[in-house]
């Protein structure tokens, strides 16, 4: 699916096809003085010309049809063959479910093309039938877990036409296979969002399927991420949620120092400043050590955002003091 190494010995150039004589090719105009030329093969520049002078000649035919399927076999990613292909299928009245096939075959070739996945949308919309969307973009995920058109493309598909149903049973497994797929956590916070919802009941149930996997892998920014996440939507917030809060004390009195836990201990720490409901375990005077930490020993990489985050610490802490100092003096 590229511009190189077409030697194919049974190819006939289109200029040399009887049934094209009628067209006068268009070639490459890349002004009079181009900064870089490109050496493209003698088949590319041969479909592209007899492509652009379709397209000028804004011609309608199945052999323009099938003009563009070379055409996107050498360069799978222009926009501009993909759209006249589009206004061809509309043009000549083409069996979409035929073009489905095709475009599931270019996309098995180059499955992190945005062209292709998004003209397989618009057939989707053409048709109004999402049927072989889930399978088409869990094939592509099981070949990469992080294909970012396959994701987009499965989240279109899924809130367009309200397929949710067996979703969780999808990024279970994926999550079972690799703990740390950050799109799979991705995709669990969009089922979430968009479909099941954040009652009490579930965000409780969220919250301890997080803790089950940070458990198993703890340094893994993903589920922390996730746990974060799910926290925002706890009337009880991320601090005052007393099994989190267990949680993460249990963790880091057993010496675990993942920069993840100890981010999570410090944003305890400034939501419970901000709620006024400080204590022994969530300050400013912990989330300041913490920071020395990360910046010093456990998240070295990250110092001078630590180093930052520390000074905006000590900055309330010191108009804290200033308050208390102030009315001290006015009791006196």
């Amino acid at each position: 699916m590229s511009d190189s190494g077409e030697n194919d010995a049974s190819w006939t150039l289109y200029k040399d096809r009887p049934e094209w004589r009628d067209v006068k090719p268009v070639p490459e105009d890349d002004g009079p003085s181009p900064v870089v030329v490109i050496a493209h093969s003698e088949k590319f520049e041969d479909v592209y010309n007899y492509f652009r002078a379709i397209l000028q000649n804004n011609e309608k035919s199945e052999r323009a049809l099938d003009l563009t399927k070379d055409a996107v076999e050498l360069n799978p990613a222009n926009y501009t063959v993909w759209q006249y292909r589009r206004d061809l299928l509309q043009a000549l009245g083409t069996d979409l479910r035929i073009e489905l096939d095709y475009v599931e075959a270019i996309i098995k070739h180059s499955p992190k093309n945005y062209q292709v996945w998004h003209h397989r949308r618009v057939l989707v919309e053409w048709l109004q039938d999402p049927s072989l969307e889930l399978e088409l973009t869990g094939d592509a995920l099981l070949q990469d877990p992080k294909n970012y058109h396959a994701w987009q493309h499965r989240q279109w598909v899924m809130k367009t036409f309200g397929l949710f149903d067996k979703e969780m049973e999808f990024v279970d497994s994926l999550i079972n296979e690799d703990v740390r797929n950050n799109s799979a956590w991705n995709q669990r916070y969009f089922v979430m969002n968009n479909h099941i919802g954040w009652s009490d009941l579930n965000v409780q149930k969220e919250i301890c399927y997080a803790l089950e996997k940070i458990k198993f892998v703890k340094n893994n920014e993903s589920s922390w991420n996730y746990l974060r996440g799910v926290c925002f939507h706890d009337k009880r917030g991320v601090h005052g949620n007393a099994v989190v809060t267990s949680f993460c004390e249990e963790l880091h009195k057993t010496k675990c120092r993942s920069p993840y836990l100890l981010a999570f201990i410090i944003d305890m720490c400034e939501e419970a400043i901000k709620k006024a409901e400080t204590n022994s375990f969530h300050n400013a005077d912990r989330a300041i050590l913490l920071c020395h930490d990360l910046a010093t020993k456990y998240d070295k990489i990250r110092s001078k955002y630590w180093t930052y985050v520390s000074d905006k610490f000590k900055k309330i802490q010191k108009a804290q003091s200033e308050i208390e100092n102030h009315e001290n003096n006015i009791e006196d």
